[in-house]
């Protein structure tokens, strides 16, 4: 992707960073000043955005960036700085169940059965606007244009039957060996349909700081083998919360005018996730309990976690639709 503008000290020395090659004078001095001054992190913009840009390097990279910085020192240093306190802010934050004696497949079901969270789907489907559904569309760019790349993080620190069980579901996320059944190809058709540019990254400089937490967090969880517990709860809750808003989502584009090949995406993940929810909570998550159970809690942390970023990024948006504006940042 492109590099985007900085929105604060700590993006702006990280892109020098990332620009030069060499980490500039003042970086550590901003991220102090960040770090203590930010009033909620998991919204910071800069340093949201800062996190972001260190994780792409592990992605698909950025243009003018060398491949090399990878894994260069003052960038991972940088980044554990910001992962640290993203950490420990959603383990402050996130609600997670009481521990019990159930099986973990039964606490997600639960968990996940009674989300609470705002219901942006819903809104699509009987009330967004044409620009709204774009807005949306364009937010969502950041995750579904590499759509289950982060949770793939997972896919070497698992084995037997949990690591099985993520294979199956990534395997249907990348088409089942079909490129044009990618789902971030079939997102893509989305994207055009709604006269969007589909480019990686084209609308990350209106994205704002909450939604990009979202993403951060799945490549934090996915990145670290230590948190292989959370990153497989994530996955577990995203597939088993996505058929039914998918489904709505659909219903909303088809009321806004939107044809079949533009809803496509949505209605794939109507009949995959409802498969996919059986196979993420008893195999991929039970599977990991059963062969490792110390990582139980971090598992239900994961799901949690998911439903609770999700859902504060979803109330964003509906606060500005519901208040006659953009969801959209601006410079």
């Amino acid at each position: 992707m492109r590099m985007p503008r900085p929105r604060g000290p700590v993006s702006e020395s990280v892109f020098e960073l990332l620009v030069r090659g060499t980490a500039p004078a003042d970086l550590d001095e901003a991220l102090d000043a960040a770090l203590a001054g930010t009033a909620d992190i998991v919204a910071d913009d800069d340093l949201q955005l800062a996190l972001f840009c260190l994780y792409e390097l592990h992605y698909g990279g950025i243009e003018g960036v060398d491949d090399a910085l990878e894994w260069n020192p003052d960038a991972l240093a940088a980044r554990a700085r910001i992962e640290v306190a993203f950490e420990r802010a959603l383990r402050e934050r996130v609600a997670v169940p009481d521990r019990d004696d159930r099986p973990v497949a039964d606490v997600l079901f639960e968990l996940t059965g009674k989300d609470g969270g705002p219901s942006l789907s819903r809104y699509v489907a009987r009330t967004a606007t044409l620009e709204q559904v774009r807005e949306l569309l364009m937010l969502r760019t950041m995750y579904t244009l590499k759509e289950a790349d982060p949770h793939s993080w997972a896919v070497p620190r698992l084995s037997g039957r949990s690591k099985a069980a993520l294979v199956e579901i990534q395997s249907d996320e990348y088409g089942g060996g079909r490129p044009q059944r990618v789902h971030s190809a079939i997102f893509v058709r989305t994207l055009r349909a709604a006269g969007l540019d589909p480019a990686y990254g084209a609308y990350l400089d209106v994205v704002p700081g909450i939604i990009l937490a979202s993403t951060n967090m799945m490549s934090l969880f996915g990145l670290h083998r230590r948190l292989r517990g959370a990153i497989v709860g994530h996955l577990a809750a995203f597939e088993m919360t996505s058929s039914i808003p998918s489904r709505l989502v659909g219903n909303g584009l088809r009321r806004l005018g939107f044809d079949d090949d533009a809803t496509w995406y949505f209605d794939e993940h109507v009949e995959a996730d409802a498969v996919h929810e059986q196979i993420a909570a008893r195999d991929m998550a039970g599977g990991l309990v059963a062969a490792e159970p110390r990582l139980r809690d971090e598992v239900v942390f994961g799901a949690a976690a998911c439903l609770a970023v999700d859902g504060w990024g979803a109330q964003h948006i509906l606060d500005a639709w519901e208040a006659g504006r953009s969801s959209l940042r601006t410079a």
